[in-house]
């Protein structure tokens, strides 16, 4: 097969890039590959470091000021469709999705359109979109289950979950993990830390988590430690954290360039999240690495865990409930290398990358079967 990958995020570009990159790397040692993505972007730099994958930079501009750079983006984006003649064109988003629609040649590649958020699907560039698209790919059954209320319930529809690196996601050795949490534990080394690595936006729920922690009692607070990594707060919610007490509770380390050390230190990891989210690479590394999970029982978080085997879910923004499952934690703490090593088992049986790419895979070969089977008609 001949694949394009298109994003359009002109920076880091988040679970996007990770999705397309860990396809684009596995799939480009027996399809031919390219990835179309901004010069800049951090997909477009990642991607030049695969082997085989071939790269073009490729601006999706955006709305209706930018009227004039969205056609010469068209304009060079269609050419580079009738030159190249893809079998299957993968979008990843609103400005990718449509400017591929507007530069499609003639002879129309296959076109599929993997939705990752929990962002409602309806107006009418959606109808006039789902109506020149082959396949959606679904990261998560909810998300399978919404679409089939819209106007791409014509479409092709698969749930295709995630999948990480569970070999980079591993667990670490005891003495590896004590030797990090002296980092983070502020010297109380019998605290229980409890932590993401899933960033700081605000529908990340990281702040109800500590409302939740503010109204327990103040033993009971001495005994938690919060790491969250990502972007540093604003000072707004820095001053929020502060009224609650805080402060010397909850560690932000900004953004890492590799968040395994602080993971690997953690008790526990949470998402809770009440907005965007589906299935959560944070969540599905935390648990690589042996790490069981709270979370909400938001879109296809839930889809991640069997609650009280490898983790708790919780109602979204719930602060009550937030606060009883922290104290219900600590009060279990010795079961959790126990829940830790069956959401590692879990990951083994069901987030690696190999299954992933295989069941994506698996839907090109369907689409295009089928494409063929009604040209044959």
């Amino acid at each position: 097969m001949k694949l394009l990958y298109t994003n359009f995020h002109t920076g880091d570009g988040g679970g996007h890039t990770t999705y397309i990159r860990e396809l684009a790397a596995a799939l480009a040692s027996s399809h031919e590959v390219h990835v179309a993505a901004p010069p800049g972007s951090r997909l477009n730099h990642e991607a030049r470091t695969l082997p085989g994958v071939i790269v073009l930079d490729q601006p999706f501009p955006n709305g209706l000021k930018q009227w004039k750079a969205r056609q010469q983006a068209g304009d060079q984006l269609a050419r580079y469709l009738r030159e190249q003649v893809f079998d299957v064109v993968h979008v990843n988003g609103s400005a990718d999705h449509r400017l591929v629609l507007s530069a499609m040649p003639a002879r129309r590649p296959a076109l599929v359109w993997t939705k990752h958020n929990s962002k409602p699907v309806r107006g009418i560039g959606h109808w006039l979109r789902a109506r020149r698209t082959d396949q959606v790919i679904a990261v998560c059954d909810y998300t399978r289950s919404e679409l089939t209320h819209t106007a791409y319930r014509r479409c092709r529809l698969d749930t295709v979950h995630n999948g990480v690196d569970i070999e980079h996601w591993s667990p670490w050795s005891a003495a590896d993990v004590a030797s990090e949490r002296r980092r983070w534990d502020g010297g109380e080394a019998d605290v229980l830390l409890l932590g993401s690595n899933a960033g700081t936006a605000s529908y990340k729920g990281w702040m109800d988590l500590l409302e939740a922690v503010a109204a327990l009692p103040e033993a009971t607070r001495r005994r938690l430690r919060v790491v969250i990594a990502g972007v540093p707060p604003k000072a707004i919610e820095l001053e929020r954290v502060a009224a609650l007490g805080l402060a010397d509770r909850v560690v932000f380390p900004g953004v890492l360039t590799d968040t395994r050390p602080m993971v690997a230190a953690l008790d526990a990891g949470f998402v809770l999240s009440w907005d965007v989210e589906t299935i959560s690479f944070a969540c599905r590394e935390m648990m690589a690495m042996g790490k069981p999970m709270l979370l909400t029982d938001y879109a296809g978080l839930p889809e991640n865990i069997e609650s009280g085997v490898d983790g708790w879910l919780v109602p979204v923004r719930d602060r009550s409930a937030i606060g009883a499952a922290v104290a219900r934690l600590l009060e279990q703490r010795d079961a959790l290398p126990v829940m830790g090593a069956a959401a590692r088992q879990r990951a083994e049986r069901e987030f690696g990358l190999p299954l992933f790419v295989q069941r994506t895979e698996s839907v090109y070969q369907r689409l295009l079967a089928s494409r063929q089977g009604s040209e044959s008609l």
